[in-house]
């Protein structure tokens, strides 16, 4: 028995392929997450917003990795 106003169990092949696509989809973002790909995506909706000049995708990257170095905390080097 399913819960009033819950939509029916996916049955048949469309039902699967629908739940194969939502997967591939949480995985496509959740690795995206990971390897930062989303961040730059998320500062120039920030910049826009706020009426700033949005840097090349190339001067992000190179922003974020001289702040990534600059700070000890951060970077996984020794030296």
């Amino acid at each position: 028995m399913t819960a009033p106003g819950a939509a029916p169990p996916a049955t048949g092949r469309g039902g699967v392929l629908a739940h194969l696509r939502r997967c591939a989809a949480w995985i496509r973002w959740y690795v995206k997450e990971l390897n930062g790909e989303h961040a730059y995506a998320r500062y120039a909706e920030r910049a826009r917003a706020s009426g700033e000049p949005v840097l090349s995708r190339r001067g992000f990257e190179r922003r974020r990795v001289d702040r990534r170095d600059g700070d000890p905390r951060e970077s996984g080097r020794c030296c």
